[in-house]
Formats: structure tokens, sequence, C-alpha cells
């Protein structure tokens, strides 16, 4: 009995906290309050509608080709490392490219996102 009227009672301060919470815009940027807080803004990537919000397929893709490339070069030691090099590169070349695609086509856009702190 008693921990459902803490979890009644947890799920009301949530929905009242959520309720006082204010949104700020661009033009409150800078603003202080007594408290000692202000408001801060920042450019913020925001998905959009893409089929792959993560850019795995990207990483995923330009890794493999990172890692077959890297095991052509030296030997030992050296391929083995150049391997492991290749992998971690193209894979974030292969996520980079992907994200711009997906800004080029509308799916990632910047926006300013303010909050206060």
């Amino acid at each position: 009995m008693k921990a459902n009227t803490l979890i009644l009672s947890a799920g009301l301060l949530g929905i009242a906290a959520t309720a006082f919470a204010q949104a700020y815009g661009p033009e409150d940027e800078g603003r202080r309050f007594n408290d000692g807080t202000r408001v801060v803004c920042s450019n913020v990537e925001v998905q959009k509608n893409s089929k792959d919000p993560n850019r795995i397929a990207g990483t995923a893709t330009g890794a493999v080709l990172g890692g077959l490339l890297g095991s052509q070069v030296g030997g030992g030691k050296g391929k083995k490392l150049a391997t492991v090099g290749g992998a971690v590169a193209g894979g974030a070349a292969g996520r980079t490219i992907q994200g711009n695609r997906q800004i080029d086509k509308g799916d990632r856009v910047v926006e300013k996102r303010c909050v206060r702190r």
C-alpha cells in the first residue's frame, strides 16, 4: 500500500514539474534570474525523419571498408594495427559521410535550443 502511494506521489510531482517548465527562445539568451541562473542557447543537430538516425549503416560500411584497406598494409603486428586503424578511421569517415547526406536531404537540421542554467 505504501509503495503505491509513493509511486503515485512521484508521478504527480513529475507531472507538476513538467507543467511548470518554461520554454526559452533565442530572444531570452543571456537573461539572468535572481537565483544566479541564466538562459544559455546553443545550436543542436535535430533528427527529423531519417530511417537511420544513429548513422549505423554508414559507420559499419566505413569500418568494413577501412579494415579491408588497412589489412592490405604491412605485415605481422603492423598489419593488425593497420587493420584496426583502418576500421576506426573508416567507421568515422562513414558516419560523417552519412550524416552529411542526411543533412543535404533535410533529414537532419540544426536548431537553436535555449535552456536555463
